[in-house]
């Protein structure tokens, strides 16, 4: 999902770099939501994996 976020993020910069406004402002937006979902998704991994992944043997 971080390739997606940084893959929105170079279409952003390309596309504001040659002067389209409304496709930079949408692949931004993109890549702002996936970067977020692609956070919250890592820190509920590092929570639920320790929790879990501990045996009582």
């Amino acid at each position: 999902m971080l390739r997606w976020t940084i893959t929105f993020l170079v279409v952003a910069l390309i596309a504001a770099l040659f002067g389209f406004g409304g496709i930079a402002a949408g692949a931004a937006g993109i890549a702002k939501i996936l970067f977020f979902i692609f956070l919250i998704l890592f820190v509920l991994s590092l929570l639920f994996g320790k929790s879990f992944g501990k045996t009582d043997v």
